[in-house]
């Protein structure tokens, strides 16, 4: 008895030292430094010896408030691309460590506010203090022109602005802003270079045309993203003996129980957005179809409308797709899939 009530004096005066040592000025600043030395070594390892998918954004328009819109980085061999860049991805990539100067592309599947909002900080992240010496490379389809145009006049006083006050060692203002490419499927292989083969496809999403779905392929080892999309032949076909595939999915039998409740509370307009939506993406059951069509090995579930907030919510999201299939799995933010070179391997795991 006499030992716990020891041990119980010992615990209670360190945390009262601790409380009384972090109210002293010197002491918060050896901290702080510590703890800024210890981040500026924490870039994350993506692997470079691999094909390694990094999910930023795994959510749709609807809010969750752990999940940032849909982003996904993939890493060949040192060289980083971002398919699309919705609200919130840009802050996850700097939280995961991710070094932006690695960033030689954006990809954009389409034009839809959630895969296109954090354009301007993923630019910022790539310009400033970093080692791009060429405007930012963006992808899409048709009229990807027009979005990087009206970047580039939104931020026209902000590129400005950061010029003047950090000069152009800094922020230099000849490379500032966007080359958009936009993607001719009559000529579809978008990157060839170093190994990396980057082919993009049309996909369904009316009425939004084109819509576009990419497949990565990198000495042996191959990612399929699908972009949003409903039951899709050709995605079948791109996807063909993929490592991994992408795919969007959206559970039309929860969205009927919301649009339920918004009809019942007075709220039309929602239930009728929330109608709409059930005919432009893939149900959870079709993407596992489309999975076993195409001989993928491994299904990852991302771009989740609604996404999930619990494990009960995520079981009624998923309902029958074990009866499909039993090689999938459900993209988180910083959901990491590496695909080793030389190797039929494919590793799962989180970044914190």
């Amino acid at each position: 008895m006499k030992i716990l009530k020891y041990l119980i004096f010992i615990v209670v005066a360190a945390f009262l030292l601790i409380a009384i040592l972090t109210r002293i000025p010197a002491v918060q600043d050896r901290v702080m430094t510590s703890a800024l030395n210890n981040l500026q070594n924490q870039e994350v390892d993506l692997y470079d010896n691999s094909l390694t998918a990094l999910v930023c954004g795994s959510r749709s328009p609807l809010p969750h408030p752990r999940r940032a819109e849909t982003c996904i980085l993939i890493n060949a061999g040192g060289s980083y691309y971002v398919i699309d860049v919705g609200d919130g991805s840009a802050s996850n990539l700097r939280s995961y460590g991710v070094n932006l100067g690695k960033i030689k592309a954006v990809l954009l599947t389409h034009l839809h506010s959630d895969h296109i909002s954090d354009l301007a900080d993923i630019h910022m992240g790539t310009w400033v203090a970093q080692s791009r010496t060429k405007r930012l490379d963006v992808y899409g389809p048709s009229g990807v022109e027009f979005v990087t145009k009206g970047f580039e006049d939104a931020y026209k006083l902000d590129f400005k602005y950061r010029n003047e006050h950090h000069g152009d060692e800094v922020a230099p203002i000849n490379i500032v802003g966007f080359d958009p490419h936009p993607v001719d499927l009559l000529n579809p292989v978008v990157i060839n270079e170093n190994g990396l083969k980057v082919t993009a496809f049309k996909v369904p999403h009316d009425p939004v045309k084109p819509a576009l779905g990419y497949r990565f392929d990198f000495k042996g080892r191959s990612i399929v993203i699908s972009g949003d999309t409903s039951y899709s032949e050709n995605l079948i076909t791109y996807a063909k003996d993929a490592d991994v595939l992408f795919h969007e999915a959206q559970a039309n039998h929860i969205l009927e129980i919301m649009k339920g409740v918004a009809n019942k509370a007075g709220n039309p307009l929602t239930a009728k957005v929330l109608d709409d939506i059930t005919t432009y993406h893939t149900t959870p059951k079709d993407a596992a179809k489309v999975a076993n069509l195409a001989n993928v090995d491994h299904l990852v579930f991302y771009h989740l409308t609604p996404s999930p907030r619990n494990s009960m919510m995520e079981r009624m999201f998923f309902r029958g797709v074990n009866k499909i299939r039993k090689d999938w799995s459900v993209a988180d933010d910083g959901t990491m899939v590496v695909l080793p070179l030389d190797s039929d391997e494919i590793k799962i795991s989180k970044v914190n």
